[in-house]
């Protein structure tokens, strides 16, 4: 049925004939994503997930998204832009969103092959990023991150869900790693700029050994030391639980080559790593029945699965992540004299 949906979207569009069959490719966790082989070459199509849709926030979340991703682009940032159709980069039809992009031939790294270099490349494009538009801003009170973990374990046994022993079993994790990230939130400078935070490596494309960052509906405005920090984290292998924090220096070596606010306090907010929380959270409310789609339902699971690991693992390797990131900048003296010429 979405392969119906999705040829008469392109022949209103007059973009091109499609030619079937459509195949399904690799997405994220969110939506889905279809190579259309058509008349004029191929494009890649995201179908948004139509749960994602309803949510209040989610139609002005993705014309800001698109806002920036126009900077970007004005601003020759390497992306992957959505094709602009009639005006509008998000395409509706019988009520379901899409998204159209031209195929990029080119492939993602694998989680567990990130080279130093290809961390210094991502680094840099994320500094190129934060540079366009950062500004300090006047202190905001910081956004506390209040989840109920104890009312989710009370929750999840009520559905008799297979994730309510885990959340009990890590009850104090979780809370600890809360406490982190809000003591963490405390301590950030205040500062602005645009961030892209889901710009970890499955969402950069190497065409010819150059990176392309794809999926850029996350793009937003937010604070840049965050959004370094935790990107550097996952290029140097958190996500995966295989750290080498050697990744995370190249990432920030890249990083700084582009944009350099000053800041050098990163062991001091070293709890944002902990931010891994919040997905959890979303992925306890799929796997609870906020999405009635049984695939929604399986995914929520696994993920809450692996996110808890994920959250044990940095725990584990909490001071050693701190250690780096004290020493991330013992250069500096010498930075700084080499910029002013000494």
């Amino acid at each position: 049925m979405i392969d119906d949906t999705i040829v008469k979207l392109f022949d209103r569009s007059e973009l091109a004939r499609v030619m079937l069959p459509i195949t399904s490719v690799s997405g994220g966790f969110m939506h889905r994503m279809f190579k259309v082989d058509t008349s004029k070459g191929s494009y890649a199509v995201k179908f948004l997930n139509p749960e994602v849709m309803k949510r209040p926030d989610a139609m002005n979340n993705y014309i800001r998204a698109e806002k920036l991703e126009r900077i970007l682009e004005a601003e020759n940032v390497p992306i992957l832009p959505a094709l602009t159709i009639d005006g509008n980069k998000m395409q509706e039809y019988d009520g379901r969103y899409f998204y159209i992009f031209q195929w990029l031939n080119g492939n993602t790294t694998d989680w567990n092959a990130i080279t130093k270099k290809q961390c210094k490349q991502a680094g840099h494009i994320q500094g190129r990023i934060h540079a366009i538009q950062s500004k300090n801003i006047e202190h905001i009170p910081t956004e506390i991150c209040a989840i109920d973990w104890i009312g989710y374990v009370k929750e999840a046994k009520k559905h008799n869900s297979i994730i309510a022993p885990i959340l009990e079993e890590n009850i104090q994790l979780l809370e600890y790693a809360q406490d982190a990230v809000n003591t963490s939130r405390k301590a950030l400078p205040d500062l602005e700029c645009i961030i892209d935070e889901d710009m970890d490596p499955k969402n950069v494309m190497w065409v010819n050994d150059k990176p392309v960052v794809i999926d850029l509906e996350c793009l937003d405005y937010g604070n840049p030391v965050s959004a370094v920090l935790q990107l550097s984290l996952q290029w140097s292998g958190i996500t995966t639980c295989n750290l080498d924090l050697d990744l995370q220096k190249a990432f920030f070596e890249g990083y700084l080559e582009a944009y350099d606010n000053g800041f050098r306090d990163y062991a001091d907010v070293c709890g944002l790593a902990y931010t891994w929380i919040e997905w959890l959270e979303h992925n306890i409310n799929r796997s609870l029945g906020d999405y009635q789609d049984e695939k929604e339902l399986e995914m929520g699971i696994a993920e809450v699965k692996n996110t808890v690991k994920r959250l044990r693992y940095i725990r584990e390797h909490e001071c050693a992540i701190r250690h780096n990131l004290e020493h991330l900048f013992d250069w500096s003296e010498d930075y700084e004299k080499l910029k002013e010429g000494k």
